[in-house]
Parts: C-alpha cells; structure tokens; sequence
C-alpha cells in the first residue's frame, strides 16, 4: 500500500491571515479597557463533579466562552489575553498524584464515565505512545482528550524525570485499565538514540497487548488531538493500511546527522547531555538502505510495526543509528521506503514534507505570513507555541494533532480545544446513532 497524504488548503484562507491580524489590534485595545475589571470578570471554576467524594479537588476550569473565542469575538479573545497576562492558574503534580489516589473521584471528575463511542470506533481500536517527561497534569489532559475505552495507552516517563511525576503517571495507569506505563524505560537525552528507544519500548509492549488496534500514534507532552477520536477513526481508515509520516531526500546539511559518529556530552541546560559530531565518517547504513529524513512524529499501522518488531533490517538499522544525531528522525522515514515493507512509499515517490503529513501542525515562524496566520502565542526556537486566537485555524487546518501547546503560555486555548473536541465526538456519536443501522453501543462507562 501506499501512503496516502492530503494537502490542506492554505492559500485560500489568506484573507483569515489579515483578518486575525486585525483581531489582534482589536484585542491589544481590549486588553487596555479589561485591564482594571479582570479581577472580577475573570473567574475559575472546577470541572466536573465531586460530589461524595470531597477529599480531593479536580482540575481549574476558566470562566471562558469557547464557542466565542472560536468565532474569534474581539472581547472574549480580549479575556484570554488578559487571563495569559495575569499569570496561569495550573495544578502541580502533587495534586494529580491526591486525585489519583482515590480512582472513583478521579474518573468522575475527568469524565470518563460519560465517554462515547461508536461501533465504528470500537471495532477500529487506536493505540498511543506517549513520550513524557514533565507537568503531569498535561499528560492528564493530553489522555483525556484522546481517551476511548477501546483504546490501548502506553506511557513512557523519563527515568530522570522527577519522583513526583513518575508517581503521578503510575497514578494514571493505576485508574485506567487500558492504560499502562511501558515496561522498559530510559533515560532520555535530547537528540540522541534514547528517544528513539522509548518509542520503540511503547511499541513492543503494545505488539504484545490483546487490543487488537489498527494504528498507533506517538504523541509528547506538548502535543494536543485536533480531531476527535470518531474523526480520526474515519480518516485513518482512508489510509487503507498505508502509513502517515514525514520522510523526504536528505539535505547535504541532514546528511551529516548520520554520515559522522556522534558522542554524547554534557549539555548546559536541562537535557544534561547531547550528541555532538566527531570528524570520524560512518559506514554506510546495512542492508543497502538508502536514507531518508522526516521527523520523530508518526502513525503507523499495526503491521508496520509487526515488521519493525521482527526484521533483522530494522533491527540492524536501529544499531548502526545509535551513534547518530536524532535518528528518530531518520529511523521512521527510511524504514517506511524499504521495498515491500507494509505500506511502503516507493523511494521514486516525491518527497512526503511537514506541509504534507497530517501527523502533526507545526508552525515555524519563517511560514507565517506566506501559510500560516500570526502566531498568537509566543514563539521557542521559532516554533510557535500556540495561543486561543488560533482555536479556528487549528480545528480547521486539516492536521491530526497540534505542536506545541503549552499551559503556561496560553491554557484558554488548552481548555477550549478540549470542549470542542468533546462537543464534536458526542455530537457526531449522537448522530451515527440515529442512523438507520444496528444499534450502537451508547455510553461506555467505567466503573
């Protein structure tokens, strides 16, 4: 099978480009008239219900209108920016580790008891790896907004991550049964053969799992869904078996990510170490392969997987990547054109970019402008981190998953995309429902 990639339509939304940048003048007035009443307007609220249960507290909720702030209402973008610059309201993981510890509160006030599904999606079941390190309450948001009770979830932490995470993930896995922590983790280092490994650990737990899922995604702490799961049911299903990822012919400036070995040393920042490039040449990579680049983000198919789990070409290749520089980079897109593989992409076949995959929308500063809307959030190494004035162009960009969404820049837009995601799974479930078929399942509840 081939990969199948659609190309979203960006070009004809140019006059949404100066419209946001209008809103933004509007907003930055706004900001000036809210300045002085915020304190009264703007409230927090709990999410959910916890009644009976009162020992512990869920998760803030902002007093926002999200349905405004997707509609792009001057006034309540104006709110979110007020909320953004006022400071963050976000629970430390502490308070994960006290909801989790009593599992009935915890699945009540996150709302899993109300999860619908379709019988299309339970007879298409999806599996997760998710790669984390830090703020454990994103992961919490980040599983909710993806959580299926027909799903299977694999957690990976970082072994240097701290104690209180690690024991806020184990929390997680303990309340939700189809959700586990993988059963080897590493100590993960920046760029370098560890962040591979970690996938790579997810996925063979995952082979070994009696959900019999059809995909699987790998997702970090600052990814968000922007398709709700009967959404992305329906559209993996279009992929026929094939793969979804980057994987493009090297630059001369890629190819030296994997043509000299690469020693790992001491970082002076927070991911201690880091691969640095010897003047020492590899040897070419085994088997003949020829190399490819794309990125560390992918959705795989189940026998996809199955090949790398067993191959002695993958398993060869992984070894001659370990002394590269970011070879999930590499690993992914060179397999995925490996002759007869499942869901091979020839390597006659053009180029497969970021623009392309639906896997994940990144925003680098250098494409806003001529592709993409303004960043409203702030931009990291010329990554945007997104902000609530994007809500629409994100649902409505074509992706699968956002990156980066940060809490501390911006958690209007966390909190609304979370409401809109769950609106449209219970809406569009209602809906398959009411079809003239066999019944559907209805509420799935977890005792």
């Amino acid at each position: 099978m081939k990969i199948r990639c659609v190309f979203p339509s960006r070009l004809r939304k140019k006059h949404f480009i100066s419209s946001l940048s209008s809103l933004l003048v509007i907003c930055a007035l706004l900001l000036l008239c809210l300045k002085v009443t915020v304190k009264k307007s703007v409230t927090i609220e709990q999410y959910g219900t916890t009644a009976g249960y009162d020992d512990v507290e869920p998760p803030h909720r902002y007093n926002i209108d999200c349905n405004a702030i997707y509609n792009m209402d001057p006034a309540e973008v104006g709110k979110s920016l007020v909320i953004r610059k006022q400071g963050v309201v976000w629970e430390q993981d502490e308070s994960l580790i006290n909801l989790t510890s009593n599992c009935p509160s915890y699945l009540r006030s996150r709302g899993y008891g109300t999860v619908q599904v379709s019988e299309e999606e339970q007879a298409f079941p999806l599996a997760y790896s998710l790669v984390v390190h830090k703020s454990a309450f994103m992961v919490d948001k980040i599983l909710r907004a993806v959580y299926t009770p027909n799903n299977i979830y694999c957690i990976h932490y970082d072994l240097k991550s701290s104690e209180l995470f690690k024991e806020a993930m184990e929390g997680l896995a303990r309340c939700l049964p189809n959700v586990f922590i993988a059963s080897k983790l590493e100590t993960v280092m920046y760029a370098s053969i560890s962040r591979l490994k970690a996938d790579l650990n997810c996925l063979s737990d995952l082979m070994g799992s009696e959900v019999k899922w059809r995909y699987v995604i790998n997702l970090c702490g600052q990814d968000f869904p922007l398709r709700s799961n009967i959404e992305l049911v329906a559209d993996l299903k279009k992929l026929q078996g094939g793969n979804m990822m980057e994987t493009s012919h090297p630059s001369k400036y890629k190819k030296q990510r994997f043509s000299f070995h690469h020693k790992l040393q001491d970082a002076a920042f927070e991911y201690i170490q880091m691969p640095v490039k010897t003047d020492k040449a590899k040897e070419p990579p085994p088997h003949g392969i020829q190399m490819f680049i794309g990125s560390a983000y992918f959705v795989l198919s189940w026998e996809f997987v199955a090949y790398v789990n067993t191959s002695t070409l993958a398993r060869d290749f992984l070894v001659w990547s370990n002394d590269t520089y970011s070879p999930d980079e590499h690993f992914w897109a060179t397999l995925t054109r490996v002759p007869g593989v499942p869901g091979e992409v020839p390597r006659a076949q053009a180029d497969v970019t970021d623009l392309m995959s639906k896997t994940r929308l990144v925003k680098w500063s250098y494409l806003e402008g001529p592709l993409y809307p303004t960043c409203t959030g702030k931009h990291v190494r010329s990554v945007c981190i997104y902000g609530a004035g994007e809500l629409y162009w994100l649902l409505n960009y074509g992706s699968w998953f956002a990156n980066k969404v940060d809490p501390k820049v911006d958690p209007v837009l966390i909190q609304c995309l979370e409401e809109k995601l769950e609106e449209k799974q219970r809406l569009l479930v209602k809906a398959k429902k009411s079809q003239p078929k066999t019944p559907s399942s209805g509420n799935i509840l977890i005792n």
